[in-house]
């Protein structure tokens, strides 16, 4: 054994930094996958976000069909933006492509379907012949659907699956769209409506942010069995539609509207 100057045993020399090294590499490995956790792949769905590019579309044909004064074709496009909404939410969950894209997305595309066309859609047809008031009333049907889309939004995790609480706008949109398509199918001018149409608008505006309850169906099972009288009754459900599509839809969704409605009053007097 040597001994150094001072009669010492020298101590064996570390190497400086090789264990602070390999430490400080796991702990970066350990973020990088843990980074890699958090953070969302790139891309969207395809098929939900295509329907709900479909019901835009429809939302956006319409209002330019309302300036254009082609009322039918409007409503008729309102319906179909209805039929590719109701789909996209449906396709998505039996599909699993649900996304926080997809749901901000057909909120965005409700807003210009159900909000904005339904309002130049009525205003163009009977409103305009009022002035103020009926772009007044056309802002307000605006300003409670964009409501009654946030409404939804922030109660998506503690509402009722069962029914929505007050008009959905689809829904409030669909009457408003039939109601203009029975007037111009039967030759009404919708100048000689419009204390009546201001009505409907409002009242339908105001339904969209109430607290009523309206059946959501969204219960129902696609892609469980049903006994085959269902279908028989599906075929002729499209056989009373197609028979008369503007007065049938009209009738259909004004009882939905009053269901809503009638119940929420009931409730509230029974209280």
């Amino acid at each position: 054994m040597e001994l150094n100057a001072n009669n010492q045993v020298p101590q064996e020399q570390e190497e400086p930094g090789v264990t602070f090294e390999v430490v400080e590499l796991e702990a970066a490995a350990e973020d990088d996958i843990e980074k890699n956790r958090k953070t969302p792949r790139k891309g969207v769905y395809l098929l939900p976000n295509l329907l709900t590019t479909a019901a835009l579309f429809c939302g956006f044909y319409a209002i330019i069909a309302s300036v254009n004064l082609l009322f039918e074709k409007a409503a008729i496009a309102l319906f179909a933006g209805m039929v590719f909404d109701g789909l996209d939410g449906r396709v998505a969950r039996l599909t699993n492509t649900q996304s926080e894209f997809g749901a901000q997305y057909d909120s965005l595309a409700d807003m210009v379907t159900f909000g904005v066309a339904p309002a130049m859609l009525i205003y163009s047809w009977s409103l305009s012949s009022i002035g103020k008031v009926g772009w007044m009333v056309g802002f307000i049907w605006v300003a409670c659907a964009a409501l009654r889309l946030a409404r939804f939004n922030v109660q998506i995790g503690c509402a009722a699956k069962n029914y929505f609480t007050g008009l959905a706008s689809p829904a409030a949109a669909a009457t408003l769209a039939s109601y203009v398509w029975l007037g111009s199918d039967v030759g009404i001018k919708g100048e000689n409506l419009s204390i009546l149409s201001a009505l409907l608008a409002a009242i339908l505006a105001g339904l969209m942010v109430s607290s009523f309850r309206y059946p959501s169906f969204k219960e129902f099972d696609l892609r469980g069995k049903v006994p085959f009288v269902n279908i028989l009754l599906v075929v002729v459900m499209f056989a009373v539609i197609f028979s008369d599509p503007p007065k049938v839809l009209f009738v259909l969704f004004l009882g939905y509207t009053l269901f809503g409605l009638v119940g929420g009053i009931k409730r509230k007097f029974a209280n």
